[in-house]
């Protein structure tokens, strides 16, 4: 029984060996409750004005660069970056957040073309709520790099994250909120990898976006193919960059 079986996260500081943090597993039924959030969020996310979006993502922007030196021990604490690389890693997603909030709306904007119909356009939509697997070794600017276009678009998202930066993941959960962002537009989720292909299944999730070892972007690309959910695969191997 998966369920009598979850287990605690750890975080060990590389440095010291030390347990700095434990977090529970979520069970299946926790996940789809997340999921089940994320998608009401949605129905109200998805309506939201650009301009409306981009000031909430300037908010993080500001955010990300007030408690840079925090998260930068943080990071620190959790995987090992040096201090000065992880305040420029907060300031480089501060940097993605701005130039999604200054560029989605052109993006966006409904592209007419000329076709023999009497009229003819390509349109951006919405697609839903997004599961994102993430890496270890960047754990802000592996996240940053494409939540903000995600959240710009009108989606929401669900990050499960390496077990050993879960702390960094709620800390992007925290700032969203302290931003002035509706709840759920992110959720962080601790679920086990072999729960993963479920949770893709789900009708809610409608796209899933994975950095990791081709041995777990394989089982990813199998789910998402076999129900037909848009997929994104960076397989970098066991290159820690």
């Amino acid at each position: 029984n998966r369920e009598s079986n979850l287990m605690a996260i750890q975080t060990i500081n590389p440095s010291t060996e030390e347990i700095v943090a434990s977090y529970t597993e979520a069970s299946y039924d926790e996940s789809v409750k997340t999921i089940e959030s994320s998608h009401r969020a949605l129905l109200f996310w998805s309506q939201r004005p650009i301009p409306e979006r981009a000031d909430l993502l300037r908010n993080v922007a500001r955010i990300l660069r007030e408690r840079k030196n925090d998260l930068a021990g943080l990071m620190a604490i959790e995987m090992g970056k040096p201090l000065i690389q992880g305040a420029a890693e907060a300031e480089k997603s501060a940097w993605g957040c701005e130039y999604f909030a200054d560029h989605a709306e052109e993006f966006l904007a409904r592209e007419m073309i000329a076709t023999e119909a009497s009229k003819s356009f390509v349109t951006y939509e919405p697609m839903g709520v997004i599961l994102a697997v993430m890496p270890w070794n960047f754990p802000f600017w592996q996240i940053f790099r494409f939540m903000p276009a995600l959240w710009m678009s009108g989606n929401t998202i669900i990050l499960k994250h390496a077990p050993n930066v879960s702390g960094c993941a709620l800390a992007m959960e925290e700032i969203t909120k302290a931003a002035g962002f509706p709840e759920n537009i992110l959720n962080i989720l601790f679920a086990p990898v072999e729960t993963i292909p479920g949770i893709i299944a789900h009708p809610c999730i409608q796209g899933v976006t994975f950095t990791g070892s081709p041995r777990t972007g394989r089982v990813i690309a199998v789910a998402a193919a076999e129900h037909l959910k848009k997929c994104v695969l960076e397989l970098g191997g066991s290159d820690p960059y």
